[in-house]
């Protein structure tokens, strides 16, 4: 069974320290068998305070690091020396270096300063807490961050943003190693959505707009039932009764993407949904999604997710 290990520090936060628990463990095979075995540990085994007033007792150490086929670091808001000067204690260091070569490891939201400081996203694609971007970018240069994102997915290391982007992360997960059928009934056992539109960027403050304005919500609910069909960017506009530059700026500030970016991530959700669950072949599935071609359907999975239609269908086939 996979194991998941969820290492918690000192001034850990609940919130995020459950997360791994939820998602992994209501995920179960069709049979009912649980899918992952998530345990929790400490450095040294002892007691940790959280950021909430209440301290934690864990059953394993540091040792359990070495066990572990995905490992989970939340954040804690007692990262001291790591966020001041990019380094991390010997005590965590040495933790690290248990961890096997073949361990997948994951950051919600700022215990992505424990990867960096690690040098594990040395030249690497990675996201943190938009209020903690600029700084983490400045203490760890070396990283690419990208701030508009929910999480990021760079193979071995992933990244999520802020608190609740964890959730996303972990579902993400179960949907690449289970399937998206696994993923929505883990969505649905734990109430929250499968997936999330847009990214981080529309959770950054800006100016709240008057009650009273325009939004592109009822636009998007109808292009998602008509994602099979050309959706220009002026029949999107002319829907939503907006100029087209006003519905290009709007749309961005609700869900972080252009519409253009939006409709082809709708429409690659929804081919991946018929691969893994139709007998469609690939290019009725490129048709219904909207794609036009299996060709385009292929050039835009790879592009996503660095696999063929057909290969996808292979791996995930329900």
């Amino acid at each position: 069974m996979h194991r998941v290990v969820v290492l918690a520090l000192e001034g850990v936060i609940p919130f995020e320290l459950g997360i791994p628990a939820r998602i992994f463990g209501s995920a179960l095979s069709p049979d009912g068998q649980p899918l992952y075995e998530v345990i929790a540990c400490t450095l040294d085994g002892r007691p940790v305070n959280t950021d909430a007033g209440f301290a934690i007792a864990v059953e394993h150490d540091a040792k359990a690091l070495a066990t572990a086929d995905t490992l989970v670091i939340p954040p804690s808001n007692a990262l001291g020396v790591i966020r001041d000067e990019g380094r991390l204690p010997k005590s965590l260091a040495r933790a690290l270096e248990l961890t096997r070569p073949d361990t997948r490891i994951v950051s919600i939201c700022t215990a992505s300063y424990v990867l960096a400081a690690a040098g594990l996203l040395d030249g690497r694609s990675a996201t943190t807490h938009w209020k903690e971007a600029e700084h983490f970018q400045q203490t760890f240069p070396q990283v690419k961050v990208d701030q508009g994102v929910l999480f990021v997915d760079s193979g071995a290391i992933l990244t999520s943003a802020g608190a609740a982007a964890g959730v996303d992360l972990c579902l993400h997960l179960v949907r690449g190693d289970h399937g998206s059928a696994v993923a929505n009934q883990v969505a649905r056992s734990c109430v929250v959505p499968p997936w999330r539109d847009g990214g981080q960027a529309q959770y950054i403050e800006q100016p709240v707009p008057e009650p009273s304005s325009a939004t592109t919500a009822a636009t998007r609910a109808w292009a998602l039932d008509r994602l099979h069909q050309p959706l220009p960017l002026s029949e999107l506009a002319a829907h939503a009764r907006m100029s087209i530059r006003t519905f290009t700026r709007r749309f961005r500030a609700e869900v972080g993407m252009t519409p253009g970016h939006w409709l082809t991530t709708q429409r690659l959700d929804l081919a991946r949904r018929l691969l893994e669950t139709s007998d469609l072949s690939i290019d009725h599935v490129a048709q219904r999604a909207g794609f036009g071609s299996a060709n385009s359907l292929r050039q835009h999975l790879r592009a996503a997710i660095g696999i063929s239609p057909a290969a996808y269908r292979r791996t995930f086939h329900t």
